[in-house]
């Protein structure tokens, strides 16, 4: 349940669940969406209307009838196959799997809870498949968990494709010294987008978060329901508000946990993250005073600063047949330990074996951010994850534009900010933004948003300003370190149960430790 921060391509660098807006370029764009005033055919009700340019009325199309197989306890699974483009007559198609939980209580089952982890690129099924493990006791008696993989990601066909090694494009250093070395990163930037073209084509434009929006009606409708609700964490969050504002009478409730802020451009999100980020770090630093075995008695902060240094003038070994540490392994080692304190003994260890010039520690997490399986091949998370974030808003088009922006990384977060510079991929993405949706959640009803104090990924303040855009949206406030607030917060799960379960929706902002 994260955002993604791909250090060299993605729309800024530092990874996270997806510090990219949904489709809210502010950007000009050539891409537009036909609107239509013809209803959708609907086997529970026709939705849909237009949004500013984005059109939500759908036309004809034939609800898919879904076959549900038993696939594990309390699961079923099944695929639901959803129009390419939703607006041409044209016969291809994406195949998007999904997997429920089914209620434990059916006698007093009150729907069809849908879920998504965030990313965005990242497939959705293991929420139902770990639903028990997730979820409280209320939610799983009283509804089917119902998760799928959004088109472009995990199981989905087709799938976005780009390339099968990430370390020649992701394990390069983002702040290079020389003008050779930038035309180089440059360079391998344009062969990305070049690789995701040839092997994703006419895919690529399809992925945006507008268009996922569509296939959760499409799933709603396919399940038989008026209204449903949703529960979404991370960049789900994005995905439900635009769904909320798309589709706002389909609405019965929905909670954003790890909420960022919906109407905030490319650039906007990334500057949000790169604060968060440096304030997660900052966090770690002063743990670690007189407690860390990587500052070994001395300040965790100048120890920690030197270390950087050190490892952007040398070369430390990491594993046979591996690259060389370096400031982008580095970084995006020191994000992945950010998403929770859990992590954070690791980090300690791996920044203490790099200071004795062994970066092995430091590639390991870097790998986990990734995905990279045992074998060395990756899942397409971040391939997804670049399709939908440069779909969704580029950012900056043009390596002036980026240069320009990375400045204001680095006064926004003096020591992470370098991180997220260098994002060139958008530059060269072979398809246009989707046009711009100004998120409100308008008619839509209450809308529960959480907000963790110290979330790195989606800040504090963006959920904040997720909550304030939206029409009548509810802010839970959570005290805490980490991604998301769910999970870790009793107060939130009650809070939750009763607005999910018993529509209790409370009178005003509420604060959870």
């Amino acid at each position: 349940m994260r955002v993604r921060h791909p250090a060299i391509l993605a729309v800024a660098t530092l990874l996270l669940l997806g510090a990219c807006s949904s489709g809210n370029s502010t950007s000009p764009s050539s891409s537009t969406v036909e609107e239509t005033s013809t209803s959708a055919q609907s086997g529970s009700g026709a939705s849909g209307s237009t949004v500013g340019s984005v059109s939500t009325t759908l036309p004809p199309i034939t609800v898919p009838q879904l076959a549900w197989r038993s696939c594990g306890e309390a699961l079923e699974c099944s695929t639901i196959v959803a129009p390419l483009d939703y607006f041409t007559s044209g016969n291809e198609s994406v195949s998007l799997p999904m997997t429920r939980h089914l209620a434990r209580d059916q006698k007093r089952r009150i729907g069809s809870l849908l879920v998504n982890p965030g990313g965005p690129g990242f497939g959705g099924r293991y929420l139902a498949e770990s639903a028990a493990a997730i979820f409280s006791k209320e939610i799983l008696d009283r509804f089917d968990i119902v998760a799928w993989d959004p088109r472009g990601t995990g199981g989905s066909l087709p799938a976005i494709d780009c390339i099968d090694n990430y370390d020649p494009y992701f394990a390069i250093d983002p702040q290079p010294d020389t003008a050779e070395e930038k035309q180089s990163n440059i360079a391998l930037a344009k062969q990305f987008a070049d690789a995701c073209n040839e092997r994703s084509g006419a895919l690529l434009a399809h992925v945006s978060t507008q268009d996922s929006a569509r296939d959760m009606d499409l799933i709603r409708r396919a399940l038989g329901e008026e209204k449903i609700s949703y529960f979404g964490f991370s960049y789900g969050s994005e995905l439900g508000a635009t769904w909320a504002t798309m589709f706002p009478n389909t609405v019965r409730a929905a909670v954003f946990d790890g909420a960022a802020d919906p109407n905030a451009s490319a650039s906007q999100g990334m500057i949000d993250q790169a604060k968060g980020f440096e304030i997660a770090l900052n966090a770690f630093l002063a743990d670690c005073v007189n407690k860390c075995a990587f500052a070994d008695g001395a300040d965790p902060g100048k120890v920690f600063d030197d270390l950087i240094a050190q490892i952007d003038a040398n070369s430390y070994p990491t594993q046979p047949g591996r690259p060389s540490l370096n400031l982008g392994i580095t970084y995006t080692a020191i994000a992945d330990a950010m998403y929770a304190t859990e992590l954070w003994p690791v980090l300690d260890d791996a920044l203490a074996a790099a200071r004795q010039g062994d970066g092995s520690g430091l590639l390991k997490l870097n790998d986990d951010y990734y995905h990279r399986n045992a074998d060395g091949t990756y899942t397409n998370d971040l391939e997804a994850f670049l399709a939908i974030s440069c779909v969704d808003d580029r950012g900056p088009t043009t390596v002036e534009g980026v240069d320009a922006f990375n400045a204001q990384l680095e006064a926004a977060a003096p020591r992470l900010g370098t991180s997220f510079e260098s994002g060139y991929g958008c530059v060269f993405w072979p398809v246009d933004s989707a046009p711009n949706l100004v998120v409100t959640g308008k008619a839509a009803g209450p809308i529960l948003v959480i907000g963790t104090t110290n979330d790195p990924a989606t800040p504090f303040e963006s959920s904040q300003r997720m909550a304030r855009s939206l029409e009548k949206g509810i802010f839970v406030k959570v005290t805490g370190d980490g991604h998301t607030g769910y999970t870790r917060s009793d107060c939130v799960k009650k809070l939750v149960d009763k607005y999910l379960v018993k529509g209790e929706v409370p009178d005003g902002d509420v604060e959870c430790d």
